[in-house]
């Protein structure tokens, strides 16, 4: 995969840190110092905001005051380590207790440091930078061996591991599924026995080389006598002379669900644009395919300012009425087969541009925000604009079988956040993927 920051299509992306506390004072400082010291920083001032956050950003680290009002720091902690989504984030305690049962309480729950109040921000800083270097690098090799592990015994697609001469050295267990046969009934046949179009694979170094190079159509025959329609991609395994990774991806099965999504109920009833569910799906599918042809995949998240204000002044049928213009603004910019606009959830729609890179995705999400602004819908509380607007996150990835469709969700998310905490109406950038983890741990060095 490219490296997309050294292309100039990005920076590298900094430590994001939650910071909980519900003093201002205290929030303030803290917040400048760790914009300082050049981290993404996002604020909650009560648990609950801040287990809001934290399931939808995933910030690297914490910083989690002790005694609030409401649900209490030690609460707010265990809750979020019985998340999954949550779980694993380290959380550094701050408190002016100091007793020796509150300190053992906090790491009991599984936080991972205390800081005394009052702060020292010297010493802030340097716990927060020890807790992202021992977190950044084992972190990474967890993540990369899940990963690794979904690949050989979950993934959707079937996979083949095949030697020069054709020969099926190993197979996952999905090709059961796709082929009839269990996985180690396939070790040790040719791939041409699988072919129907043999004459087009001879079993020869040469053709092996040849089909190492893109994707092409096959008919499998399976094991009940039947063939099946699938696209065939081998590619070369550089570590291991002489071994190929042969991808199975049955295009029947695709062709029946996107009848299946047309029969559902594929709209949202007041917007009359795609509906949450619909987009899943599309999301899925389009995944895979940039996942075969290696191309960009861009998604834009967009949430509309100050919504509630607009409700609680004009009236909910006014609102109503501004999301469908909203929903037709941005229906208007996604023209190709290959695009889809949505409305995600409230006042929250998502866009999907598949084979669009980074620059082209912002100059669209650019033209987005300008095109709900130029609408003029009054928002007459809004302290940001006279105007309906948006607060835009574009987020740009090229997948591979290592990468997973929430990566581009939390990176989109966190550049909408980063929008709306820049003053709101604007568009903020990210990538994600392999050069997001690349960077990530070059940050936390």
């Amino acid at each position: 995969m490219p490296n997309l920051a050294s292309a100039g299509l990005s920076t590298p992306r900094k430590p994001a840190i939650l910071i909980v506390d519900d003093a201002a004072d205290n929030l303030a400082v803290l917040r400048t110092m760790m914009l300082r010291q050049g981290y993404q920083t996002f604020v909650a001032t009560s648990g609950e905001r801040a287990l809001e956050i934290a399931r939808r950003i995933q910030p690297d680290l914490v910083l989690l005051d002790v005694v609030m009002p409401g649900l209490s720091g030690l609460e707010t902690c265990r809750r979020m380590k019985a998340h999954p989504a949550t779980a694993r984030i380290p959380v550094i305690f701050m408190s002016a207790r100091g007793e020796t049962e509150d300190i053992v309480a906090g790491f009991d729950i599984g936080a991972a440091d205390y800081i005394p109040k009052p702060l020292r921000m010297e010493e802030v800083c340097a716990r927060v930078r020890a807790q992202l270097r021992l977190t950044g690098g084992s972190d990474a090799q967890k993540e990369q061996a899940d990963r690794l592990r979904m690949i050989v015994d979950s993934m959707d697609q079937g996979l083949l591991i095949v030697e020069r001469c054709g020969r099926i050295q190993y197979a996952n267990p999905a090709c059961d599924r796709y082929l009839g046969h269990a996985a180690d009934e396939l070790v040790g046949r040719s791939l041409a026995e699988l072919l129907a179009q043999q004459e087009s694979y001879p079993d020869d170094c040469a053709a092996m080389e040849a089909v190492g190079h893109g994707t092409r159509e096959v008919l499998i025959r399976h094991r009940d006598g039947g063939l099946r329609a699938m696209d065939l991609t081998m590619t070369p395994m550089h570590a291991a002379d002489g071994l190929f990774v042969a991808l199975l991806h049955d295009i029947t099965h695709h062709k029946q669900s996107e009848d299946a999504l047309q029969r559902a109920a594929m709209l949202d009833p007041l917007t009359r644009i795609a509906n949450r569910r619909h987009f899943d799906s599309f999301l899925e599918r389009e995944w895979q395919r940039a996942i075969r042809n290696a191309q960009p995949l861009s998604l834009v998240v967009l949430d509309v300012d100050h919504f509630k204000l607009y409700n609680d002044t004009l009236g909910h049928a006014a609102g109503d009425v501004c999301l469908q213009k909203v929903a037709q603004a941005l229906q208007a910019h996604a023209l190709r087969p290959t695009d889809l606009a949505a409305r995600y959830g409230g006042e929250e729609f998502v866009l999907l541009f598949a084979e669009t890179p980074q620059e082209a995705a912002a100059r669209l999400a650019e033209a987005i925000r300008t095109t709900v602004e130029a609408l003029q819908l009054p928002n007459p509380r809004s302290p940001t604009s006279p105007w309906i607007t948006v607060s835009v996150g574009v987020a740009t990835i090229v997948p591979t079988q290592l990468d997973q469709i929430g990566q581009l969700f939390v990176c989109a998310d966190r550049a909408m956040y980063a929008a709306k905490g820049g003053g709101r109406n604007r568009v903020e950038t990210a990538v994600a993927g392999a050069a997001w983890d690349a960077v990530r741990n070059a940050a936390m060095m």
